[in-house]
C-alpha cells in the first residue's frame, strides 16, 4: 500500500502490536489477535480480553477517528445497546500514516454470521435503536461531508455514479425501473429537523448474543441529517415479515417519501457493488437480490 509515493506497512497483527507497544506501554503485555471479521474500512484486533484496536485503512477513513472519539462517550448514555467505548487515541507512528484508537470490546457476533433467533423481533430491536439515535440532542453534530460520504445528505449526492452505473449495467439490471426508483429516489425532499443517523446500518456492524440484538459497532459514517439511509437493512438483511415488522416499528418517524429516498440509497450500493461478471458468490447473490427487491417494492 502506498500514500503519495511513501510505502505504508501492510495493516496487520504485527503492526497493531508495535503499534500498542510503541504508545501505550501499559498494554503492550497484551497478545493482539486477528477477528473473524477484521471489516474493510478499518481492520480490527483483539487485544488481551477486553479491548479492540481499530486502524483505518485508507485516508478517507481518517477523519472518523476524531468524531468516534468525540461523540461516542455522548451518544451511548441514551441508547438501548452497547456501542464502543473509546479507550485511547493513537497517533501516527511506524510508517502508518494515520490516527487510530483502542476500545472496549464488546462481545457478540455479527448478525451477518450469527445465528438470530427471531428475525421480527430482531428487526424490531434495530428499529428501536435507531428511534433512541434519532431522539439524541442533534445540536452541534457533524452534518453530512466527506467524514461520513455524505451519509444523511440528499442521495442525489451520488448521481453521477449511479448513472455510470446504469449505463455499464445495460442488459444486467432493468435500466428503466431503477431510473424510475433512482428519480424518486433524488426528487424527494428531507424537510424534517436533522436527527443522529448510524449511516451504515449493516449485519456486519450489528452484534447478536444468545440470537438477539446486542450491540451496534463502527459509527464512522454516523452523523446528523436526513436518516433515510438507516432504512437500507430492509433489502440488504431483512425480508418477509421481519421487513414488515421494520417497517411497522419506524412508520412513526419514516413516511412514503424517506422510503423512496432509503430505495435509492440502497439502489445505488447495490449498482455500484454488482458483480462484473457472471459471479455466483453470495456477496453477489445479496446485491442482485436487493436490486430485484427495491424495484419490486417501488413498482408495488
Amino acid at each position: 500500500m502506498t500514500r503519495h509515493g511513501t510505502q505504508i506497512p501492510t495493516i496487520d497483527v504485527e503492526l497493531a502490536r508495535r503499534l500498542v507497544a510503541d504508545q501505550m506501554p501499559q498494554w503492550s503485555h497484551l497478545p493482539v489477535r486477528p477477528v473473524e471479521l477484521s471489516g474493510w474500512d478499518n481492520r480490527t484486533f483483539r487485544l488481551g480480553d477486553d479491548m479492540s484496536v481499530r486502524l483505518p485503512s485508507a485516508e478517507g477513513y481518517r477523519e472518523q477517528v476524531a468524531k468516534e472519539q468525540h461523540w461516542l462517550p455522548r451518544l451511548a448514555p441514551h441508547l438501548p445497546l452497547p456501542v464502543p467505548t473509546p479507550l485511547a487515541l493513537g497517533r501516527p507512528a511506524l510508517g502508518y500514516p494515520w490516527p487510530w484508537s483502542v476500545y472496549r470490546w464488546i462481545d457478540g457476533a455479527p448478525a451477518a454470521t450469527a445465528p438470530i433467533a427471531d428475525h421480527v423481533t430482531f428487526a424490531r430491536d434495530v428499529a428501536a435503536f435507531l428511534g433512541a439515535l434519532q431522539r439524541i440532542d442533534a445540536d452541534g453534530g457533524p452534518g453530512p461531508g466527506t467524514h461520513n460520504f455524505h451519509r444523511g445528505g440528499p442521495v442525489a449526492f451520488y448521481d453521477d455514479q449511479t448513472q455510470e452505473s446504469l449505463r455499464r449495467l445495460a442488459g444486467r439490471v432493468d435500466v428503466a425501473r431503477s431510473r424510475d426508483v433512482w428519480e424518486a429516489a433524488i426528487a424527494s425532499r428531507f424537510d424534517g429537523p436533522p436527527v443522529w443517523l448510524h449511516g451504515d446500518v449493516a449485519p456486519g456492524n450489528l452484534l447478536v448474543r444468545d440470537g438477539r440484538l446486542s450491540a451496534v459497532i463502527d459509527f464512522g459514517t454516523s452523523g446528523v441529517g436526513d436518516p433515510a439511509c438507516d432504512l437500507v437493512l430492509a433489502w440488504t438483511f431483512l425480508g418477509g415479515e421481519a421487513r414488515e415488522a421494520f417497517r411497522r416499528a419506524v412508520a412513526e418517524w419514516a413516511d412514503g417519501a424517506m422510503w423512496a429516498r432509503a430505495r435509492g440509497w440502497a439502489l445505488w450500493k447495490a449498482l455500484i457493488t454488482f458483480p462484473a461478471d457472471d459471479d455466483d458468490g453470495p456477496d453477489a447473490a445479496v446485491t442482485r437480490r436487493v436490486v430485484t427487491d427495491v424495484l419490486a417494492e417501488h413498482a408495488s
